[in-house]
């Protein structure tokens, strides 16, 4: 942060995503309970980590109601043994609930009110479908301050289209097979596995134990993504091969200031730079990222060029390419996405922004001549949201 206490990210972890629904690994499993494992998981792998210095705990859900309700942040907290005097908090921002989890925090910790914080989103869309039980003011389309189209993401996501038509169905499969492709080699290569806490999951066939992704497609084909059928409009351009799908997971990290980090021994994988949140039109919310970013590359005196490494939520394949080439930066540039993203790992809504750090924090390790990366996506009703982060571990340019 350019003032006050500088706020550092100790470490994030996330259980492996599921797919939504009966057939799904955690149909069975409690919203909470994913939520209280990754929290769980966090603290028993740093050890170090004193908790009660632990000052809030933010839990972001896009659908609070039932065992995804009642203040997420305090009763996993408690389900998770945190000492009682350890508040917590939910709250909602849609796809960026815990991307916002981490702002919030991160702004009491440099204004010198919170030392350390847990902050983290889940998302059972098995149990909790998107909207579900919402009853959206009528005003919106009676009097025509959004049209239909800005209720249903699938139809923003048409609407980028119409409004890029360079940005092809074809480009957006490939970018889709790109997406596949990426996350199957870091799977391979070990990069994705050190970061995801296993889960015991009840299933048809008894007890199991989750401990990888359950949406991935390895086998994918251009072939097979040209044939898939496009929900949202007839011989339209979003499939569900180019978009994520339907997802549970949980995704939790651990803030501090850089003092406390200093003082209680803790790692330290990534700085944050600055953030930003940017309201766009409902209609075409994908494009979200573009604003935001420009807002936040601005209040850290940085420029687009200056970025190393970026990671982009996959809501669709569409709000991606529109956000590169709105920068100029090629559909297959290596800098982006380099573990893959939600098209293939999938999009538990208001868990996506930690799991977006997770794998930049990742990647700093690895990429040492790496100054800055950026964490951004779309979020529904028409909002962009970013955080730019600095590389500990950076030795200056190749």
């Amino acid at each position: 942060m350019t003032a006050g206490n500088r706020v550092v990210f100790v470490d994030g972890v996330r259980t492996p995503f599921g797919r939504a629904g009966e057939k799904g690994m955690f149909w069975q499993t409690r919203a909470d309970d994913l939520i209280v494992k990754a929290m769980m998981g966090l603290l028993e792998r740093n050890p170090a980590v004193p908790v009660e210095e632990i000052d809030d705990v933010a839990i972001a859900a896009t659908t609070q109601q039932g065992d995804q309700g009642l203040t997420l942040g305090r009763t996993a907290g408690i389900l998770a043994g945190l000492p009682r005097h350890v508040p917590g908090f939910a709250i909602d921002r849609m796809c960026a609930g815990a991307m916002t989890a981490v702002t919030t925090t991160a702004g009491g910790i440099a204004m010198g009110s919170y030392n350390i914080v847990l902050a983290g989103g889940v998302e059972h869309m098995g149990r909790h479908p998107m909207g579900f039980n919402a009853d959206p003011n009528p005003r919106f389309l009676a009097e025509k301050l959004v049209s239909a189209d800005a209720l249903n993401m699938g139809a923003t996501a048409e609407r980028l289209h119409d409004r890029f038509p360079h940005l092809t169905k074809e480009r957006a499969d490939a970018y889709a097979l790109r997406s596949q492709q990426k996350v199957s080699a870091a799977y391979e290569a070990g990069y994705i596995q050190p970061d995801l806490i296993p889960v015991s999951a009840k299933t048809a066939e008894g007890w199991t134990l989750a401990t990888v992704d359950e949406a991935p497609r390895p086998e994918t084909t251009l072939e097979g993504l040209a044939s898939l059928k496009t929900p949202f409009r007839p011989h339209g351009r979003v499939t569900a091969g180019n978009a994520s799908g339907l997802n549970d997971g949980a995704t939790i990290c651990m803030l501090a200031s850089e003092e406390a980090a200093e003082q209680f021994g803790l790692g330290v994988k990534m700085t944050m730079v600055s953030f930003a949140f940017a309201g766009v039109e409902p209609e075409v919310m994908g494009i979200g990222p573009v604003p935001a970013t420009e807002k936040a590359l601005r209040k850290a005196g940085l420029d687009i060029k200056d970025i190393g490494l970026f990671e982009v939520n996959e809501a669709f394949a569409v709000q991606v390419l529109a956000f590169l080439d709105y920068f100029g930066i090629a559909d297959d540039d290596p800098r982006v996405n380099e573990y893959g993203g939600a098209i293939a790992l999938g999009h538990p809504l208001a868990s996506s922004g930690v799991r977006l750090m997770i794998q930049l924090a990742h990647q700093f390790e690895r990429h040492p001549e790496v100054r800055y990366g950026m964490t951004t996506m779309c979020i529904g009703l028409g909002q962009g949201g970013t955080v730019i982060w600095e590389n500990p571990h950076y030795k200056g340019a190749k």
